[in-house]
């Protein structure tokens, strides 16, 4: 009885409200784009299921925030993901209705079939009937589905409005309201057309290579910001960003750059494009577009890596491998990622599959290492998804040990294909030491290591404190960790596969305490859950490393006002010719009764 009255309560809103209904419904294919507006790289997580996690939270500070209610906005349409997520601790539609009065409405088809007759249907729903009583179970009101018409043709729009009616009345019978959405599309023609003209007009026969301090490419790529900046200069800009950031909060020391700042990424991941005169190039998307700019040497990137790279495409023809069309969902290769240990020399190919099956592999692994012997592992990854994520979930290995190792910090660490490891290894060993510095260790500590990944920070630091503990949510991380603490023979240092947050908390409620906590989150920052359970710990000093100074700046305010003091701040240059930096800031705890604690909006 309940159900019903709260759906015809929801069915009033939506006939006689005032407002818009909010797309928070976020598909694979247009997440990662997503996050980058956020300020959140590809490079920052392996998964689809890492990448939906990210763009939960993102959804989270909207929902939650106090702009966000039901003056303006009557309904929301969420993502599958987004709909079986909690936000404070209740189901997404749950919260949205019963805190905010908002209505919300699930996107249910699953993208678009190959176009015919001038139109685009939707592919086809499976599991529509389990979705939708999912869906009436988690007290969703309607769903959303989208086709779209790019002419005039009766034939396509007669299709297209028997085939939105057929899954609507699936829909009526499992109790929600369907929204029924064909769109009219005449922009897609331009965009299709501007599309095969840039391919052609960026194909060159020469290879292109970008010496040190100067890149034709840059402004078409996006990816070196500072590109004819001088190395000192980019320093300076760096410091004074920084500091503006964090000046306030406590001393920031100068920025610590590069000896030699080229070629210092040890992971490089190529997208592939087949262009209209049917010539395959490979490179990096152009910023903003999924247009592919042609690159055969960057000035960042391994050598050898971008080598490996260059002589793959060259042997696609030779092995009839077509490249993925993003648009179409034909092809196998989508990309090529390498992967090279700094110190170890170990070289890890990645050949990421629209399919399992790679023709003639035996072969196609033993030419690739005539030409590049340095290869010692070749793995398959199958991401058959329409989605901008470069990994699939799916790995096999065709050659060697399936991952690589390289030595960091005087240790040694298993790297897998979908695993984090720092890019760029000399300075992320002066980063981990200026962490390890100011944590102050003396042997005795108790030590958490949050969002600890594959272990590198914790067991860095395992050496100079009593016990290191790492928590992180990514379960591959975890597996790579402690078979990275046995390999090291580590002996006070244990992982656990959990929520950082929570399981501060459950460490609280135990009455377990914390000396030190190192904390390295993504650029999206930490978020007040994982604070607040921090502040239960109450650890005498937190390490806070981040990639992001801006989140690292919101974060720095609420510890501060929960009686909390920042130290020192030290910038370094992890990224050389773009605009991130690194920093990793010390706060000690105040002694009880010499804070004021203070609302921060």
């Amino acid at each position: 009885m309940e159900v019903i009255q709260m759906n015809e309560k929801m069915y009033e809103i939506m006939r006689d409200g005032r407002g818009f209904i909010a797309a928070l419904d976020q598909s694979g294919g247009s997440s990662a784009k997503t996050l980058k507006n956020y300020g959140i790289d590809e490079s920052e997580y392996s998964s689809e299921e890492e990448m939906f996690n990210l763009i939960h939270e993102m959804r989270k500070r909207v929902m939650t925030s106090k702009v966000f209610t039901n003056e303006h906005i009557l309904g929301t349409i969420l993502f599958e993901k987004t709909m079986m997520s909690e936000v404070n601790g209740k189901f997404t539609a749950d919260y949205l209705w019963n805190e905010k009065g908002i209505v919300s409405f699930l996107k249910v088809d699953k993208g678009l079939a190959e176009e015919k007759n001038g139109v685009k249907l939707m592919k086809e729903i499976p599991n529509l009937k389990e979705e939708i009583e999912e869906a009436s179970q988690k007290h969703v009101f309607g769903t959303k589905m989208r086709s779209v018409i790019y002419e005039a043709n009766e034939e396509g729009i007669r299709d297209i409005v028997n085939q939105q009616f057929e899954f609507a009345k699936t829909i009526c019978d499992g109790g929600l309201v369907p929204i029924i959405k064909p769109e009219e599309n005449n922009k897609f023609r331009k965009k299709e057309n501007a599309k095969k003209q840039y391919g052609s007009k960026s194909e060159r026969p020469e290879k292109h290579i970008c010496p040190p301090g100067e890149c034709d490419l840059a402004k078409k790529c996006g990816g070196c910001q500072y590109q004819g900046m001088d190395y000192e200069k980019q320093l300076n800009k760096k410091h004074r960003e920084v500091k503006e950031l964090l000046g306030s909060f406590g001393k920031v020391e100068p920025v610590i750059g590069m000896q030699e700042p080229f070629h210092y990424r040890n992971k490089v991941n190529a997208t592939f494009q087949r262009l209209k005169n049917g010539t395959v190039i490979s490179g990096a998307y152009q910023q903003g577009t999924h247009s592919v700019v042609k690159i055969d040497e960057c000035q960042i990137e391994d050598k050898i890596a971008d080598g490996i790279i260059y002589d793959i495409r060259g042997m696609l023809r030779s092995f009839k491998i077509k490249v993925y069309d993003e648009d179409s969902g034909y092809g196998l290769l989508r990309h090529v990622l390498v992967r090279r240990g700094f110190r170890t020399g170990e070289v890890m190919v990645v050949l990421v599959l629209a399919s399992p099956i790679l023709p003639s592999k035996n072969n196609f692994v033993k030419a690739l290492r005539e030409k590049h012997p340095e290869v010692t592992t070749v793995v398959v990854n199958v991401n058959d998804r329409r989605t901008s994520v470069v990994l699939g979930e799916r790995n096999i290995t065709i050659y060697g040990k399936g991952f690589i190792e390289d030595e960091l910090c005087g240790l040694r660490f298993r790297i897998s294909p979908s695993s984090f490891y720092q890019i760029n290894p000399v300075q992320t060993e002066i980063l981990y030491g200026k962490a390890i510095e100011f944590a102050g260790l003396t042997g005795k500590e108790k030590v958490i290591d949050a969002y600890c990944g594959i272990g590198t920070i914790g067991m860095a630091a395992a050496g100079k404190a009593g016990s290191v503990i790492g928590v992180e949510v990514n379960r591959d991380a975890v597996r790579d960790a402690i078979t990275n603490a046995k390999r090291n023979n580590m002996k006070n240092i244990t992982f656990y596969n959990e929520d950082a947050g929570e399981f501060m908390v459950k460490m609280a409620a135990q009455g377990k305490t914390a000396d030190v906590v190192f904390m390295d989150p993504p650029r999206a920052g930490s978020d007040e859950a994982f604070l607040s359970s921090l502040l239960q710990l109450s650890p005498k000093r937190v390490v806070y490393i981040s990639c992001n100074p801006v989140t690292q700046a919101r974060d720095l305010k609420y510890l501060i006002s929960h009686g909390y003091r920042v130290e020192r701040c030290q910038p370094v240059d992890m990224f050389p010719w773009t605009y991130h930096i690194e920093v990793v800031c010390v706060l000690s705890k105040l002694k009880s009764g010499h804070h004021i604690s203070t609302e921060v909006n």
